[in-house]
Protein backbone atom coordinates (compact mmCIF):
# COMPACT_ATOMS: atom_id res chain seq x y z
CA UNK A 1 0.00 0.00 0.00
CA UNK A 2 1.36 3.39 -0.99
CA UNK A 3 1.40 6.39 1.33
CA UNK A 4 1.22 9.95 0.11
CA UNK A 5 1.26 13.34 1.71
CA UNK A 6 -1.58 15.50 0.45
CA UNK A 7 -2.23 19.16 1.21
CA UNK A 8 -5.67 20.38 2.24
CA UNK A 9 -6.10 24.03 3.13
CA UNK A 10 -2.36 24.40 3.54
CA UNK A 11 -1.93 21.48 5.94
CA UNK A 12 -0.24 18.16 5.15
CA UNK A 13 -2.02 14.84 5.68
CA UNK A 14 -0.51 11.40 5.18
CA UNK A 15 -2.95 9.03 3.53
CA UNK A 16 -2.69 5.53 2.13
CA UNK A 17 -3.97 4.17 -1.14
CA UNK A 18 -3.68 1.08 -3.29
CA UNK A 19 -0.53 0.81 -5.35
CA UNK A 20 -1.06 2.45 -8.74
CA UNK A 21 -3.74 4.84 -7.45
CA UNK A 22 -1.36 7.58 -6.35
CA UNK A 23 -2.08 9.95 -9.25
CA UNK A 24 -5.82 9.53 -8.81
CA UNK A 25 -5.58 10.20 -5.08
CA UNK A 26 -3.52 13.34 -5.68
CA UNK A 27 -6.10 14.58 -8.19
CA UNK A 28 -9.08 14.08 -5.90
CA UNK A 29 -7.12 15.60 -3.02
CA UNK A 30 -6.53 18.70 -5.19
CA UNK A 31 -10.26 18.81 -5.96
CA UNK A 32 -11.14 18.60 -2.26
CA UNK A 33 -8.51 21.20 -1.40
CA UNK A 34 -9.97 23.65 -3.93
CA UNK A 35 -13.45 23.08 -2.50
CA UNK A 36 -12.28 23.59 1.10
CA UNK A 37 -10.36 26.73 0.15
CA UNK A 38 -13.45 28.09 -1.63
CA UNK A 39 -15.61 27.44 1.44
CA UNK A 40 -12.98 29.11 3.60
CA UNK A 41 -13.00 32.19 1.34
CA UNK A 42 -16.79 32.31 1.25
CA UNK A 43 -17.53 31.86 4.95
CA UNK A 44 -14.19 32.24 6.72
CA UNK A 45 -12.31 29.76 8.82
CA UNK A 46 -14.83 27.55 10.61
CA UNK A 47 -12.48 25.12 12.22
CA UNK A 48 -10.99 22.23 10.36
CA UNK A 49 -13.78 19.73 10.97
CA UNK A 50 -16.62 22.04 9.96
CA UNK A 51 -14.63 23.36 7.01
CA UNK A 52 -13.97 19.82 5.77
CA UNK A 53 -17.61 18.87 6.37
CA UNK A 54 -18.87 21.83 4.32
CA UNK A 55 -16.40 21.02 1.54
CA UNK A 56 -17.45 17.37 1.51
CA UNK A 57 -21.15 18.26 1.51
CA UNK A 58 -20.71 20.64 -1.42
CA UNK A 59 -18.80 17.99 -3.38
CA UNK A 60 -21.48 15.41 -2.53
CA UNK A 61 -24.15 17.83 -3.77
CA UNK A 62 -22.24 18.31 -7.00
CA UNK A 63 -21.87 14.55 -7.40
CA UNK A 64 -25.59 14.06 -6.77
CA UNK A 65 -26.45 16.61 -9.46
CA UNK A 66 -24.07 14.91 -11.89
CA UNK A 67 -25.64 11.51 -11.17
CA UNK A 68 -29.09 12.94 -11.92
CA UNK A 69 -27.83 14.47 -15.15
CA UNK A 70 -26.17 11.19 -16.13
CA UNK A 71 -29.36 9.23 -15.41
CA UNK A 72 -31.35 11.69 -17.53
CA UNK A 73 -28.81 11.45 -20.37
CA UNK A 74 -28.85 7.65 -20.19
CA UNK A 75 -32.65 7.66 -20.31
CA UNK A 76 -32.61 9.97 -23.32
CA UNK A 77 -29.99 7.79 -25.03
CA UNK A 78 -32.10 4.70 -24.41
CA UNK A 79 -35.18 6.46 -25.80
CA UNK A 80 -33.29 7.52 -28.92
CA UNK A 81 -31.85 4.03 -29.43
CA UNK A 82 -35.34 2.52 -29.13
CA UNK A 83 -36.66 5.06 -31.61
CA UNK A 84 -33.81 4.27 -33.99
CA UNK A 85 -34.48 0.53 -33.67
CA UNK A 86 -38.20 1.03 -34.38
CA UNK A 87 -37.36 3.10 -37.47
CA UNK A 88 -34.85 0.48 -38.67
CA UNK A 89 -37.49 -2.24 -38.21
CA UNK A 90 -40.06 -0.17 -40.09
CA UNK A 91 -37.64 0.31 -42.99
CA UNK A 92 -36.74 -3.38 -42.98
CA UNK A 93 -40.40 -4.40 -43.11
CA UNK A 94 -41.05 -1.94 -45.96
CA UNK A 95 -38.04 -3.32 -47.87
CA UNK A 96 -39.24 -6.92 -47.41
CA UNK A 97 -42.71 -5.98 -48.67
CA UNK A 98 -41.22 -4.23 -51.70
CA UNK A 99 -39.07 -7.26 -52.51
CA UNK A 100 -42.08 -9.58 -52.09
CA UNK A 101 -44.17 -7.38 -54.40
CA UNK A 102 -41.38 -7.29 -57.00
CA UNK A 103 -41.00 -11.09 -56.80
CA UNK A 104 -44.74 -11.52 -57.38
CA UNK A 105 -44.62 -9.25 -60.44
CA UNK A 106 -41.62 -11.13 -61.82
CA UNK A 107 -43.42 -14.46 -61.30
CA UNK A 108 -46.53 -13.13 -63.10
CA UNK A 109 -44.42 -11.87 -65.99
CA UNK A 110 -42.58 -15.19 -66.22
CA UNK A 111 -45.87 -17.09 -66.19
CA UNK A 112 -47.27 -15.07 -69.15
Amino acid sequence: MAQLTIQVNGRPYIVGCEDGQEAHLLEIARLFDRQVRQVSQDVGQLGETRLFLMGALLLADEMSDLKLRLAHAQGELSRLQNEQNREANRIEIAAIRAIDAAAERIEKLAAE
